[in-house]
């Protein structure tokens, strides 16, 4: 299979806040590729322009960039003009699903389950969010991944400050109502749902170190949920992703209740792919190894949509 691939780009790196985990997925499944017979090669848009992508020959492109400039819809849209076939989802999927605010607006338009919000600005009145959400609120940058930016904030009085260090990230920061309950993800292929994968992060807080770094962050997968939990949590993330047009691969991150109520958090479209990461996790227990689960992403490459 891999001899048809043609030349291919492994693009990682990039200029957003997740360089550094970019480059530790980008080697991983570079390494796979490799180790697959695939001519693969490292390309990181930081420091080489896009369109040498089409002069050199490249016939496809893995995207694992992490972030803006990477995740958004921004290289989606350069490489539809290259022509270049790339992994993951289109241009409009992308950008949508990088917003979360705009990403919660369209669930909740489609009666899918996400907790409350509001967006934050500096005229903001603190205690008004704090009493319309309730405490603790969770604040977050709009358009970061990997808990860069993000607060989990106890008292009214200290939503100021988070909002401040998120809006170090992006111009556009949402307070977000804190759920609390079994800590899940939902990962995908194709339109195949992978197994759940229930998280324990130590003291509760899945931040950037729990996520990448830490060896105390426990992951469960199965998920030790029933079955119908499981399989309605998985049709739940299939349908979330669906309807903000995802295509490929990705990660929906979600909440569920001691009363069974689950809350749609946000959904990744180039999900990390390193040692700690989760979507190779849950293609594990569904029978594919990290090989195998590349050269399927890849294999799904293409133009449009």
């Amino acid at each position: 299979m891999s001899r048809d691939f043609g030349k291919v780009a492994v693009l990682m790196g990039g200029s957003s806040a997740e360089r550094e985990v970019s480059l530790m997925s980008g080697e991983a499944v570079l390494g796979a590729l490799r180790h697959a017979g695939v001519d693969a090669h490292a390309f990181d848009p930081a420091e080489r322009d896009l369109c040498e992508l089409k002069r050199e020959g490249f016939g496809r492109a893995f995207i694992v960039l992490h972030g803006r400039g990477g995740e958004d819809g921004t290289v989606q849209g350069m490489l539809e003009m290259l022509g270049v076939p790339y992994t993951g989802s289109g241009v409009m999927a992308s950008a949508i699903a990088m917003d979360k605010w705009r990403t919660k607006m369209i669930w909740a338009a489609c009666g899918l389950p996400t907790p409350r919000y509001a967006l934050l600005e500096q005229d903001t009145d603190w205690a008004a969010v704090a009493a319309e959400l309730g405490l603790p609120i969770f604040v977050k940058p709009v358009h970061e991944g990997s808990s860069m930016g993000a607060t989990k904030v106890t008292r009214a009085e200290d939503l100021q400050a988070a909002w401040e260090l998120a809006s170090r990230f992006d111009n556009l920061v949402i307070a977000e109502e804190f759920i609390t309950g079994a800590e899940l993800t939902a990962p995908f292929l194709g339109d195949q749902a992978l197994p759940l994968i229930r998280i324990e992060a130590p003291g509760g807080n899945y931040d950037y170190q729990n996520k990448y770094f830490s060896d105390d962050t426990v992951y469960h997968c199965p998920s030790g949920l029933s079955e119908d939990q499981e399989l309605g949590l998985r049709d739940l993330a299939l349908r979330s992703a669906k309807v903000l047009g995802c295509r490929g691969w990705g990660r929906a991150d979600l909440m569920l209740t001691q009363d069974g109520k689950a809350y749609l958090l946000e959904l990744n479209t180039a999900p990390g792919m390193t040692s700690h990461s989760l979507v190779p996790m849950a293609a594990r227990v569904a029978g594919l190894d990290f090989e195998a689960l590349c050269l399927k992403i890849l294999e799904d490459a293409r133009l449009g949509g």
